[in-house]
């Protein structure tokens, strides 16, 4: 299979197939607009002592501090102790004192991370993820229920926050995700959440949200701004377009409020005031599951090792929602050819068998680690712009799911986007759950492909791409087909089509 070489941008050469000999490795209804704002934050108590080694540094055995202390007063021998007591609090290894007091429970065992295969010319030196997950995993890096020991700068703790875009009448549905995802991972990590509303949120959703958490916990507003129709959309069209999009059943599009969210989840988010001060986040909707425990500090995962964008499922979305995106992405790109990155690989996302469009296939959002800096990044708000400024999030239905996945694949380089496939996670009728983790998961596998195309109407007459979305961002290995295998041969025995492939995802 030729791979697929998104090189240059501009006029007749924007996509070229360059044949290789071998290859190796949003959802809910929202309520009326509301120009409040609250921001309130909820402190946990500290604990009074720290968890750690309890044994006392032997500071008395010091060569010299005999005579030290028959020639200095008593308050002058208690500064240099304290002294003594910081330096070694400060340089003993951070997770020493951060360690949490449950119990391991991690190991890769036989479901290894899988990469992404990389072109030789893009596969350059860095950092190693596997490695380090082998090296800093079993919770190494987990906080006790009191403040964390101060460390070394190389060693501090991410500016990272746990968000979501919920509503008041979500309560039970994000108190839900909560629970799930606090006794997975955030109870031993404690990172922030940051919950955002177009209205202010009630007493009731404070205090049920603070009880599921020991970590600081704020309430945003969205910005009137960023929650309201622009000056530049025509109203009366606008309008038709709803009407249009309920009547062929788009998703949600007849949803005044559902347009909002895609387009504040596309370029807003990170946006917000309150974010300012953070680096990463980690997207969290109401009504999800969280079926794994998660043993690693996956925002020191993403710091240490470059990378700005994690996602979990990557699946085909309904093209009837953004008819106009790829025409106004490519245009982008021939007008901005020095935004785009120079090893940006966009051919997992194009179909040969269709002129080389867009193949609809996308990172699936509503599970999302990742950079706040890529977001703010001169590249991506000047796509973002481009887009909104044509009205693709009214007149049609743009998404944040494929708006995102185009901005990540053009600005990025594929080995700075990470597959968490050790993360079970269900959002619907989405669903996935990793092999080979029994004891630290409460699902049962899936295939690597099992949610291919279930976004897409089954009445729906869309041209689906010859391989599986998550198998074309993989490349390599992961496109082989059985010998002897025929899509046509599969089909007419009844099955999908999908089912030929050497490695079938569970080993």
């Amino acid at each position: 299979m030729p791979e697929r070489n998104f090189r240059s941008f501009s006029g007749r050469s924007f996509l070229s197939y360059t044949p290789i000999r071998s290859i190796s490795s949003g959802s809910s209804k929202w309520s009326s607009l509301s120009p409040s704002t609250d921001s309130t934050a909820s402190w946990p108590t500290p604990s009074k002592s720290l968890k750690g080694n309890s044994r006392c540094p032997r500071i008395f055995s010091v060569p010299g501090f005999a005579s030290i202390r028959q020639h200095a007063s008593p308050k002058q021998i208690a500064f240099v102790l304290a002294g003594i007591a910081f330096l070694l609090v400060l340089l003993l290894p951070a997770h020493t004192s951060q360690r949490s007091s449950i119990a391991d429970v991690h190991s890769l065992g036989g479901s290894q991370p899988i990469r992404a295969y990389f072109p030789e010319d893009a596969n350059k030196k860095g950092p190693d993820p596997i490695r380090w997950l082998e090296q800093n995993s079993n919770n190494k890096y987990a906080v006790s229920k009191g403040l964390p020991a101060p460390s070394l700068g190389w060693n501090r703790r991410p500016k990272a926050a746990l968000i979501s875009l919920v509503r008041n009448s979500e309560l039970e549905g994000i108190m839900q995700s909560m629970r799930q995802l606090e006794f997975r991972w955030n109870r031993k990590y404690q990172y922030p959440w940051i919950f955002f509303n177009d209205e202010p949120f009630t007493e009731e959703f404070k205090a049920a949200t603070k009880k599921l958490t020991s970590a600081k916990c704020y309430y945003e507003v969205v910005p009137k701004e960023h929650w309201s129709l622009p000056d530049w959309i025509d109203q009366g069209r606008f309008m038709n377009s709803l009407e249009y999009l309920g009547t062929i059943g788009v998703g949600k599009g007849w949803l005044v409020s559902y347009h909002h969210m895609c387009r504040w989840n596309s370029g807003f988010f990170y946006k917000h005031p309150f974010l300012k001060n953070y680096d990463f986040y980690w997207r969290v909707e109401p009504d999800v599951h969280y079926f794994c425990d998660i043993d690693y500090d996956v925002f020191r995962f993403m710091r240490d090792n470059n990378l700005n964008y994690g996602f979990n499922m990557n699946i085909l979305d309904d093209a009837r929602s953004f008819p106009s995106l790829w025409t106004r992405t490519r245009n982008f790109a021939a007008t901005h050819p020095h935004l785009i990155h120079p090893e940006a690989d966009l051919g997992w996302l194009l179909d040969p068998s269709n002129g080389g469009e867009y193949n609809s296939c996308q990172f699936f959002s509503n599970f999302e680690i990742g950079s706040l800096n890529f977001w703010r990044d001169e590249a991506n708000e000047a796509y973002f712009d481009w887009l909104d400024k044509a009205g693709g999030f009214y007149y049609e239905r743009f998404g944040d799911a494929p708006v995102h996945t185009l901005s990540v694949s053009m600005f990025l380089p594929k080995r700075e986007i990470w597959y968490f496939r050790d993360i079970g996670y269900q959002h619907d009728i989405n669903h996935h759950c990793p092999p080979h983790r029994e004891g630290k998961c409460s699902c049962e596998p899936t295939r690597i492909d099992e949610n291919f195309y279930r976004l897409v109407p089954s009445e729906s007459t869309q041209r689906k791409p010859s391989d599986t979305c998550i198998r074309q961002f993989l490349g390599g290995e992961w496109l082989k087909k059985k010998e002897g295998w025929t899509m046509l041969g599969e089909k007419a025995f009844g099955g999908d089509g999908y089912h030929g492939y050497e490695l079938v995802g569970d080993e």
